[in-house]
């Protein structure tokens, strides 16, 4: 390729070691590439030869990459700025976003994904929307590659006022996805007014969404206002929308359409501004196919939708998820903090966790009050999660394996077989290491393989 046509990438990165090994790759590609220490080096160079994509790192001494990526929003916003973190909460994809980036790329990533993205970056024409937004206080953390699309999905929907339907099984976090989307939305000072459709008795429910006039009804002794006016001008989180009955969705369907409505009993006609969220998780593709989910309402609501995985699906994620929960659990209770030691962890993630992240956080807090020492061992986690363990049944993988696999395919996935490997053996490793307790050399025996390759195999697959 001719210099002169080459697209150039510069990387900016303290990690000798990850400017290398970007640099060879992607001039390898046919990158035209420069690398940089710092941020302020960069700088330097950037009117007399600016490059058509940047990539920084996130933390550096002197200016940080997101003070850089700040800086090419505002001065050389034809650029696009790619930030390379190893964090793994929602709040460091945000903080990208937020600074102006093109996108963010998690630590480690695969040298491919790193080319598709550079290749992206340079045919795209203006960076990102920059998200506007203060740091959120939530708890959602996840280095597994299913959360961190959640996160950009997240960011990427900033300053959007469109509706999402978030889905995922129950614990699996769903309304603090909601709220993290209201938060980072042109709504964030207004309210989030959340509800769960299936804890109100349906006889109630009507009120609740459009509140009621004084005498509606027996009981309705003062006027009421409901959800919906409550959340005037903010964001109306219904958790558990297939529960609806089909005439609370004529009605929701027709709020929709021109966000007005009559309260129950009421003769005047109630005009609110709502953005409106919703959760499931049930399958409402299948429901609106068995006549129980109205389809117009389905396809109002579902402009955008977010999934998210289920704990077990996510394995990597559950000591960092459990550590952090045992931090909480200290702060709220005021107590030392509790660590997990090895064997314990990896007793946990052997768990299958039906209730997801919820039934984690909440063993994490029995932990902090009932285990003994600082250092909460096997014997110290709750019987019924050592006994769940202990009786699990084998299950019939080869079919279970395809239908996860046909799943994947449904939704469009394309690295199945990468995905799926790095998941068979990141338990292969967990299961052997916790075989031979924890001892590598043993370990790698037992996998028949060389010390070395189960050593390349723990850091590709970040497993301590």
């Amino acid at each position: 390729m001719n210099t002169r046509n080459k697209r150039k990438v510069w990387v900016v990165d303290d990690d000798s070691s990850i400017r290398w090994v970007l640099c060879r790759t992607l001039r390898s590609e046919g990158f035209e590439v420069r690398d940089f220490v710092h941020a302020e080096a960069a700088l330097s160079q950037i009117e007399r030869d600016p490059p058509d994509v940047l990539l920084t790192d996130i933390r550096m001494p002197g200016k940080s990459g997101l003070e850089l990526a700040r800086i090419m929003r505002d001065q050389y916003s034809n650029i696009p700025c790619i930030i390379m973190t190893a964090h793994t909460d929602l709040d460091s994809a945000l903080a990208s976003y937020e600074s102006g980036a093109f996108e963010y790329l998690p630590k480690p990533f695969d040298l491919d994904d790193a080319v598709r993205l550079v290749s992206r970056a340079v045919g795209a024409n203006s960076p990102s929307q920059a998200i506007s937004a203060e740091a959120l206080d939530v708890e959602i953390i996840g280095k597994a590659p299913s959360m961190q699309e959640v996160f950009r999905a997240i960011g990427r929907l900033a300053k959007s006022n469109i509706n999402v339907i978030v889905g995922g099984e129950s614990g699996t976090g769903k309304e603090l996805v909601a709220n993290a989307l209201h938060q980072h939305s042109p709504r964030s000072q207004a309210p989030f007014v959340a509800i769960n459709i299936a804890a109100i008795p349906a006889d109630l429910l009507e009120s609740e969404l459009f509140g009621h006039e004084k005498g509606a009804f027996k009981g309705a002794q003062e006027r009421r206002l409901g959800r919906f006016e409550q959340a005037d001008g903010g964001t109306l989180f219904l958790d558990e929308i297939g529960e609806m009955s089909p005439d609370l969705q004529t009605r929701l369907l027709r709020i929709l359409s021109d966000q007005r409505f009559y309260r129950v009993g009421g003769r005047d006609l109630v005009e609110v501004d709502v953005r409106v969220l919703a959760a499931t998780n049930q399958n409402l593709e299948k429901q609106v196919a068995d006549g129980k989910f109205r389809d117009d309402l389905y396809h109002r609501l579902n402009v955008i939708r977010i999934d998210l995985p289920p704990l077990r699906e996510r394995e990597e994620d559950i000591p960092l998820l459990a550590t952090r929960f045992l931090a909480n659990s200290a702060k709220e209770l005021e107590v030392e903090q509790k660590q997990f030691t090895p064997e314990a962890l990896n007793k946990l993630v052997a768990h299958d966790w039906p209730g997801n992240v919820r039934q984690l956080e909440n063993v994490c807090r029995w932990i902090t009050v009932m285990a003994p020492a600082k250092m909460v061992g096997v014997e110290d986690l709750p019987q019924d999660v050592l006994q769940s363990i202990a009786t699990a049944q084998p299950q019939e993988w080869e079919s279970s394996l395809a239908m996860l696999v046909r799943q994947k395919l449904m939704r469009g996935q394309t690295d199945v077989l990468d995905d799926l490997l790095k998941r068979f053996e990141a338990i292969l490793l967990r299961v052997a290491l916790d075989h031979t307790g924890g001892h590598r050399q043993n370990a790698a025996k037992v996998l028949g393989w060389g010390r070395n390759t189960l050593t390349r195999k723990l850091k590709d697959l970040d497993i301590d």
